[in-house]
Order: structure tokens, then C-alpha cells, then sequence
């Protein structure tokens, strides 16, 4: 098993080395370009976000949509991730984290809007998409589309639900004394309570529970900012001028190059916002919303608050942090930021544990959703049932046994996925521009959707 773990931790570095990182942000970068910076549009799309489009077809609201998104993208990277390239990369690594998150926005537009170009109805009336579909309906490669599917399968028992229930038991058992066995449990029923009831019941717990976590690990953030008043300018300063100088250093950090700083900044805002990953397109396609630019400009906001917002704030928070209190240990991420918290009186722990705690389970939620169509895609309907139930399964097997060598899979096949979804958005591009120009700078976000043509697997139907 050490043999094996080796191999999977070589494959994971490998994967997510610079290829991988230049692949991502060159598509974030050229989609910002060709799409004419969609990032001016972020306030209209957060207007789209929480407005209604009742008569537009779809299984959720456009807000309940990116709530799902969002409860699988915001977890443990956020706070521990951000941390981690900070221990790692310097406090650079912060700058170069939140640059990724902007340009990260039109890779996200992009994704939201194949979602609804290219999903299917089925006989029931569900609406399905992701970039299976994109792949299968806009390129003809059934073949890649398979593989999509099978890597977002695997990724989801692995960084979207055993590690995220093993990071919960541990938590609660460190934190105070509780049985792995009784918190994985109890995460177990948690969990099949929301999940057996299928997407609505998904995205209608995610609606209620995101908005609230997020707005207490905000406030938790907020009033460290304000403790450490006196270090904040200080603090941006050094983030800025650390992520291109490689002689930054002080303020309690050890000096670490620009190449440091911005390979693990990059990094962890790449795998915290999952732009260009795949997950979140696939949730995407369920919105109500008349025509593919609205979602995918409700799909954008949602890197804007993960990255931009949330990742920003954390980063802030760990900078200062440092600074103000040089005796603070950054040897990791989990205890710098556990240490950070520790700063707010009586509350900050608990308050951390609480933002640890309920991003994780948001994170095992959305990535059943994300299994399951990837599963319906698979096998069909019938088999998702059974999915259902073994996922559930695995969430008190990750709670009660060493996850190494899952971690390292999982990490495997995340990469796995971003390739072909990422190939998608490239080979697709015209497509994206062509939507973009129809409805958005020409000024029709209202406009309904025309009837789209079935779709066939032969490349030559591409609109």
C-alpha cells in the first residue's frame, strides 16, 4: 500500500504541475479575451443570481443552482488551502491566488453556458448537462464524454466525500474528544437524509445552509481584520510586492521566490474555485433560466465569491495574522490558521471549527449530485439509486480509516477531469462567443431561448 500511495502522490504532483497550471490559466486568460472581459459584468450577475426566472425551464432556482455549486466548491480549500500556499509560497502566494479567482470567472461563464446549450431533457422532464454533454452533443467525442463521467464519479467518493468526512471526525475528535464513529454516523444520516431526496431536496438544503455558513466565517474574518487594524496596509503591501519580488520577505515569513509564490498561490486558487475543473456546470444545467448567458453569468459569480471574496479574506487574515503576532507557527496550514482564529476571544476557535465543519458537509452534498449524473450518464436512471446508497456508506468509511492514499487519488482525478472539460471549452470557444454576442452584447438577456436542434454525435451538427 506504501508502494502505491507513492505512486499515486508522484502522479498527483505530476498532474497538477505546471503543465497543468498553465493549461488552466492560459484557458482562463484566453477566455477572458475572447469574451471581452466578462468579469465587468459581475454586479448583473449577482442580480441574476437572486432573481426568480419562474417560467424559464429547469429543475431548481438560478440561486439554488450556485448555492449547490458553491457548497461544493467553498470547503476546507478556502480556509486550510489558502494557508497552505502561504506556508508554502509566502505571502505572494495570496496575490497570485486572488488573480486566479478573477481570471477564473470567464472559465466559469464559459462552463455555465455550454451546461444549458447542451443539456437534454428526459422523459420525466429533468434537465441534464455538464460537460459530458458538451463533449457528446457539441464535439461527437462520446469517447472523452465516458471518461469524464468516469473521473467525476471516482473524484466524488474521493475529495467529495471520504476525505471531507474524515476531515469532520477528525476535527470534532481533536477538537472535542468525540468518537470518529459516532460523528461519521451521524454525518452518515445527516447525509442521506438530504441526498435521498434527490436534487431538489440537494439544492433546497444548500440554498439555506451556504448563505449562513458563509456569512459566519466572513464575520469571523472580519474581526480579526479589525483586531489587526494596525497590520493591514502592512499586510497588503507585503502581499503585493512579495508575489513579484523574490527578496520579500519579514513580517515573520521566511523570503521564498516569485516562482514559489506563484505556483502555489495559482494552485490552490485553481483547485479552491474549480473553474475549469467540470463540477460545477453539471449543476448548472438543472437552473431555471431562459437562455444560456443568464447561467453562465449566475455561474461566474459564484468563483467571484469563493475566490475573490472568501479566499481574499483569508488570505488577509493570515498575512496580518503573522505579522501581528511573529510568535504565530506557519510551519502548516491547518495550524497557522488555527492559530489566527485563536485570536478572536472565546469564540474564535469554536467559530473555526463551525466554518470547518459545515463547508465540508456542503462539500459532500454537492458532490453527490455531481456523482450522480455522472453515474445517470454512465448506467442510466436505474443505477443511481444504488449510488445513493453506496455513497452514503463511504461517508462513515472515511470517517473511521486513514485516507493517504485516497486524498492522493482523488487529487489524481480531479486533474483527470479538468483535461477534457478544458479541452471543451477550447475546441468550443467559437460557440461560447457566437452565445455571448447573441444575448449579452447585443443587449437580449431576456430573451427566451430558441428551440435548440437535437443534437447528434456527429461533429459536423456543431452549431
Amino acid at each position: 500500500m506504501d508502494g502505491i500511495n507513492q505512486i499515486l502522490e508522484a502522479l498527483s504532483g505530476w498532474l497538477w504541475g505546471w503543465p497543468m497550471i498553465i493549461l488552466l490559466l492560459g484557458t482562463h486568460i484566453y477566455l477572458t479575451i475572447i469574451l471581452r472581459f466578462p468579469q465587468r459584468k459581475i454586479f448583473t450577475a449577482i442580480r441574476l443570481s437572486v432573481k426568480r426566472d419562474p417560467n424559464a425551464s429547469g429543475d431548481v432556482s438560478q440561486f439554488r443552482s450556485l448555492a449547490t455549486a458553491l457548497a461544493a466548491t467553498i470547503g476546507t480549500g478556502n480556509i486550510i488551502g489558502v494557508a497552505t500556499a502561504v506556508a508554502l509560497g509566502g505571502p505572494g502566494a495570496v496575490l497570485w491566488c486572488w488573480l486566479t479567482g478573477v481570471f477564473g470567472i470567464s472559465t466559469k461563464y464559459a462552463e455555465g453556458l455550454l451546461a444549458i446549450k447542451y443539456r437534454t431533457k428526459t422523459a420525466s422532464g429533468k434537465m441534464l448537462g455538464g460537460p459530458m454533454y458538451a463533449l457528446e452533443r457539441g464535439l461527437g467525442w462520446k469517447w472523452l464524454a465516458v471518461l469524464f463521467a468516469i473521473f467525476t464519479a471516482c473524484a466524488s467518493f474521493g475529495i467529495g466525500n471520504t476525505v471531507q468526512a474524515n476531515a469532520i471526525a477528525t476535527l470534532t475528535f481533536e477538537t472535542y474528544g468525540i468518537s470518529p464513529y459516532i460523528t461519521g454516523t451521524f454525518v452518515c444520516l445527516m447525509t442521506g437524509a438530504v441526498v435521498l431526496g434527490g436534487v431538489k431536496s440537494i439544492a433546497r438544503v444548500c440554498g439555506m445552509l451556504v448563505p449562513f455558513m458563509a456569512f459566519f466565517y466572513v464575520i469571523g474574518c472580519i474581526i480579526i481584520l479589525c483586531l489587526n487594524a494596525d497590520y493591514l496596509w502592512p499586510a497588503l503591501k507585503l502581499i503585493v510586492v512579495s508575489a513579484f519580488s523574490p527578496q520579500a520577505a519579514g513580517g515573520g515569513f521566511i523570503g521564498t521566490t516569485v516562482m514559489m509564490a506563484a505556483r502555489f498561490g495559482i494552485a490552490r486558487g485553481l483547485f479552491s474555485n474549480e473553474s475549469g475543473l467540470g463540477s460545477a456546470p453539471i449543476v448548472a444545467a438543472a437552473a431555471q433560466t431562459r437562455n444560456p448567458v443568464r447561467q453562465a453569468l449566475v455561474s461566474s459569480s459564484g468563483t467571484f465569491w469563493d475566490t475573490v471574496v472568501i479566499c481574499a479574506l483569508t488570505g488577509m487574515v493570515i498575512v496580518s495574522s503573522v505579522i501581528a503576532y511573529p510568535d504565530i507557527s506557519y510551519e502548516n496550514g491547518a495550524t497557522l490558521t488555527k492559530a489566527a482564529f485563536s485570536k478572536i476571544p472565546v469564540i474564535g476557535t469554536p467559530l473555526l471549527t463551525f466554518g470547518l465543519l459545515t463547508f465540508a458537509f456542503s462539500t459532500i452534498l454537492g458532490w453527490c449530485y455531481y456523482g450522480e449524473r455522472a453515474v445517470e450518464y454512465l448506467k442510466g436512471k436505474k443505477w443511481v439509486i444504488a449510488y445513493r446508497v453506496i455513497y452514503i456508506t463511504a461517508v462513515l468509511i472515511g470517517s473511521v480509516v486513514n485516507l493517504a492514499i485516497v486524498w492522493n487519488l482523488a487529487d489524481c482525478m480531479n486533474a483527470l477531469m479538468a483535461i477534457p472539460n478544458l479541452i471543451s471549452l477550447l475546441c468550443l470557444s467559437g460557440v461560447i462567443v457566437h452565445e455571448t454576442r447573441k444575448y449579452l452584447w447585443r443587449g437580449q438577456l431576456d430573451k427566451e431561448m430558441e428551440d435548440t436542434i437535437s443534437y447528434s454525435s456527429s461533429r459536423s451538427q456543431r452549431p
